[in-house]
């Protein structure tokens, strides 16, 4: 089916000679001599593709744009003008023009702008059904992918979802893991049972304990009344252990107890309760280093290391960055009431080659934060941050001609503690929770890196 394009311009000649053009390309053309005219037959011609003039009799291009997007929103509108200025095409693009061109130009010039445009167009297509197809395979929450590593991670997610098996979801701070783990719950036979998540290093050691397992009224100091606990909560479902590396030595003997045995004891009970949960566990740290280390059981990571996923970070899927913003642009749009549509092109090649040492998590807050400063219906350049905007021009050099994982992971880990110290206005309470790890182990971090708050 051709595509339909609506040429106007108060210029007689340039309309026909456009026209010419592209019909013979195929396109279904309409023209109107004004914006009034534009706007009465907008209807009647539904057109793909507007190229409209900037300055006309009546309505004017500028005050044209936004009322052509509320009416066909999935239009392109092209601007021209010979009034030409970066001031003026960042306007129209802020209204909602997808491009800007300046005459006089050629009709091929055009015709180059619309084949952009389409191009553009076909891959955010593209995006979006295979967004819809993930989130209609994997699960209820949407997970968006597209790169050949991530797509391995959701099949297999697929695959084990099935058994009981324990799995390990092992990646970076910030990659994802809750969502797949929630993904793999949504997937199992449990589905319609519980999905409980507690975070590991969240909870303080001597609370952590009754929070997995449950207690008996007066079983210690404050506890006046009896507790479940998590791993009887979930019954039936999944409980999903995120940062199990944080996990204290004394509660790693007791959670192996529990996945061996299949049942639990409470605090102050005498009795055990057999539960039937399956277990997903998830941690940023490389735990084969903490069983070296003896900070990790061994015989517990091999229990808990059955079926083992690793989630890539955002910065080895770089062809999943567009589908991401294009998720949490539509979804920050609409939780927040604003008007924006789009990500400008200049503002997504930024996003796109940003090394992100915060991940899918970062990324996320990066669009809340554009949604918010956008003042139009387009994300741009100027709602970036300024590291996303202008990097470190010897990072990319750095990380290229330094191979080692060691000393790659140490930086990554004093990268994205400085930067959710500033961002925390040096709170360390708040800046472990951003972290997702818990405060003491913050506090140890501070000091083997040498990072002052």
């Amino acid at each position: 089916m051709s595509q339909r394009v609506l040429i106007v311009d108060d210029d007689e000649s340039l309309r026909d000679s456009l026209a010419l053009v592209l019909g013979a390309e195929g396109f279904e053309v309409t023209t109107a001599a004004d914006g009034d005219r534009a706007l009465t037959q907008l209807d009647e011609a539904a057109p793909d593709i507007v190229l409209c003039d900037l300055r006309m009799p009546g309505i004017g291009g500028l005050d044209l744009v936004p009322e052509l997007v509320r009416r066909r929103p999935d239009a392109t509108v092209i601007l021209m003008s010979a009034w030409a200025s970066d001031e003026l095409a960042l306007e129209a693009m802020r209204r909602g023009a997808y491009d800007y061109l300046a005459k006089p130009f050629q009709p091929s010039e055009a015709l180059l702008a619309i084949r952009k445009a389409q191009e553009r167009e076909r891959l955010r297509r593209e995006s979006r059904l295979l967004r819809r197809e993930v989130e209609r395979t994997i699960g209820e929450r949407p997970i968006v992918a597209a790169s050949p590593c991530m797509i391995e991670v959701l099949e297999t997610i697929e695959r084990v979802a099935e058994f009981k098996a324990t799995v390990l979801l092992t990646g970076e701070s910030g990659t994802g893991k809750e969502v797949l783990a929630r993904a793999l719950h949504a997937q199992s036979p449990r589905r319609d049972e519980a999905f409980v998540a507690v975070n590991c290093g969240a909870i303080p050691e001597n609370l952590l304990e009754s929070e997995l397992f449950g207690h008996a009224k007066g079983a210690f100091t404050g506890a006046d009344r009896a507790r479940r606990g998590l791993f009887l909560e979930a019954d039936g479902g999944s409980l999903f252990l995120d940062e199990v590396g944080e996990l204290p030595l004394a509660l790693q003997v007791k959670l192996l107890r529990v996945l061996q045995e299949e049942e639990v004891r409470p605090l102050g009970e005498s009795k055990s309760r057999q539960v039937d949960v399956r277990v997903i566990a998830a941690t940023a740290r490389e735990l084969e280093a903490e069983v070296a280390a003896g900070r990790f059981r061994e015989d517990l990571f091999y229990r808990l290391n059955v079926m083992r996923v690793h989630v890539p970070a955002l910065r080895e899927r770089r062809q999943d960055v567009p589908l991401l913003v294009d998720h949490f642009l539509e979804h920050f749009r609409r939780a927040l009431g604003r008007p924006v549509r789009a990500v400008a092109d200049d503002a997504l090649a930024r996003l796109v080659a940003h090394p992100w040492p915060g991940n899918v998590r970062e990324l996320e807050n990066v669009i809340e934060r554009a949604v918010i400063l956008a003042r139009g219906d387009r994300v741009t350049v100027q709602e970036l941050p300024t590291n996303v905007v202008h990097p470190d021009p010897g990072a990319e050099l750095s990380a290229a001609g330094d191979l080692s994982l060691r000393r790659a992971r140490r930086s990554a880990e004093i990268e994205a503690i400085r930067a959710a110290l500033r961002a925390t206005g040096g709170n360390r309470t708040h800046a472990a929770r951003v972290l997702e790890i818990s405060h003491r182990a913050l506090l140890y971090k501070l000091k083997e890196y040498g990072i002052r708050s």
